[in-house]
């Protein structure tokens, strides 16, 4: 069980269980819009586990409608108990099914995604735990076809992955018509590289505005450690999260 200020995520049936770079996108992500929130109306969350980035965006765009897509049964059934028992079960929807057979009514203002990026590596002999991590049902390619046709011409996607998996995607991406506009580089500090990204994709091309992120402070207990406090997190990291964590 996780606790967050205004959900719970319980997570015992799902094989992908809260992680901090997920909290990382489902606090940084744009889920409002330039203007007051409201402007987004409606939210996908391809892959959605337990539910925790639908909740996350259903907390920060208080009158979005969100849809949250998932393939692995025992993980559907967790995020809709876990979505039942938040203050916004009226508003997030879960979907039992592969996200290439998914065809909704209208399309979305903002798609979330913290996709399978395994290729070649070793297998698990949990089948859920293969199905969310590895991409033989989700490719690189279905899934960007995937948000070419659910997205809105002015739609924003979000979408988390490792460095080398990032770089791979922008250019399946940019082959399709979606184009990087913003990146967000997370450490988990300054003594070493990025292990994960962050990328805003849209149809329009523009400029990469890039950011960084450093989960803990230089010299500090890691996020690893039993003597980890609240202080040995970056003060830009706080903020982000403050929003949702308890120990902030």
């Amino acid at each position: 069980m996780f606790r967050f200020k205004q959900f719970i995520i319980q997570q015992d049936r799902t094989a992908m269980k809260v992680c901090t770079d997920a909290c990382v996108l489902g606090a940084y992500a744009d889920v409002t819009g330039s203007q007051p929130a409201g402007q987004v109306k409606r939210i996908l969350d391809i892959g959605t586990g337990t539910g925790l980035l639908a909740l996350m965006a259903a907390q920060r765009n208080q009158t979005a409608q969100i849809d949250a897509v998932e393939v692995d049964e025992a993980a559907v059934g967790q995020a809709q108990e876990n979505v039942v028992a938040s203050p916004f079960a009226e508003r997030v929807h879960m979907w039992h099914g592969r996200i290439q057979d998914f065809r909704p009514t209208n399309r979305y203002d903002r798609i979330l995604t913290n996709p399978p990026f395994y290729t070649n590596h070793l297998r698990s002999p949990d089948s859920a735990v293969n199905r969310a991590l590895h991409t033989d049902e989700l490719s690189f390619p279905e899934l960007i076809e995937a948000v070419v046709r659910l997205m809105e011409p002015d739609g924003q996607w979000w979408v988390l992955l490792p460095p080398f998996e990032a770089e791979k995607l922008a250019l399946l991406a940019n082959q399709a018509g979606l184009h990087a506009f913003k990146q967000l580089l997370v450490r988990h500090n300054g003594q070493k590289p990025v292990f994960r990204v962050i990328t805003g994709f849209s149809f329009e091309e523009r400029d990469l505005h890039e950011a960084s992120l450093m989960l803990y402070e230089p010299g500090k207990p890691d996020g690893f450690s039993e003597n980890r406090s609240v202080e040995t997190y970056t003060s830009e990291f706080r903020t982000l999260l403050r929003e949702f964590y308890l120990i902030f």
